[in-house]
């Protein structure tokens, strides 16, 4: 994603330009630490009391001048607007969060609001239109049929959420004038590793990448991806 992210980043703003980023259910702050450490102004909002204390204790261990980049607050991503002025960032990212949130419209539509014109909203989400494929690929068949027909799934946690699909979101975009303009999958090939797997040595890690970040990008292989990375443009 990260990769991803960047060639969205670089193709829309000039080498070098320090862009007003917001990162909506930071959760543990690693994607917000990273850009904030390429030059970039960030602010995260996180509703979890928890996850924000981590992503805290993680920004105090960096360098002063990458700590004054970033602000952290208490919030829930639906409440975009109490905390922020319409058009106050070039760049929005909310990455795991809609399958959380039952009703995502209105999400959506605060979170484009953010946006500058050309603005960047970038989108992580479950692919509904995967979900027969882990429990196929294990041969769990009654739970590969169930996927076919279903828009909701259990977590690693238990938890039953939701799961998107392209063509809704698409259209969802295009209606709170944050039109798609471009997309990828993510998790391929790597769905079905276990959370607590180790990483592999590192010349077979960079093999593992290339291949998920060109299966990413790649007609067939992204559409049946674990997750989708959506990227909207602010007319």
């Amino acid at each position: 994603m990260a990769r991803q992210l960047d060639e969205q980043i670089a193709a829309r703003y000039p080498v070098g330009q320090r862009l007003r980023i917001l990162d909506v259910g930071m959760g543990h702050g690693a994607q917000a630490l990273r850009l904030a450490r390429a030059g970039h102004t960030v602010t995260g909002l996180e509703s979890d009391p928890e996850l924000l204390k981590t992503a805290r204790e993680s920004l105090a261990t960096e360098p002063a001048g990458i700590r004054e980049r970033v602000r952290l607050i208490e919030g829930d991503g639906r409440d975009t607007g109490v905390h922020f002025l319409p058009g106050s960032f070039d760049v929005v990212l909310c990455h795991g969060v809609l399958m959380y949130v039952p009703e995502p419209d209105g999400l959506l539509a605060g979170l484009a609001r953010m946006l500058a014109p050309g603005g960047l909203l970038s989108l992580v989400v479950r692919n509904a239109d995967s979900l027969a494929m882990r429990p196929g690929l294990s041969g769990n068949w009654a739970g590969a049929l169930a996927g076919f027909e279903s828009d909701a799934y259990e977590d690693r946690y238990g938890a039953k959420v939701r799961a998107d699909r392209l063509d809704a979101l698409t259209s969802t975009l295009a209606g709170i004038a944050a039109p798609l303009h471009a997309w990828y999958g993510v998790h391929v090939f790597t769905e079905g590793v276990p959370h607590d797997a180790g990483l592999p040595a590192v010349d077979e890690l960079e093999r593992l990448l290339a291949a998920e970040d060109r299966a990413g990008r790649t007609e067939p292989y992204r559409r049946v991806a674990a997750l989708l990375h959506l990227c909207g443009v602010r007319g």
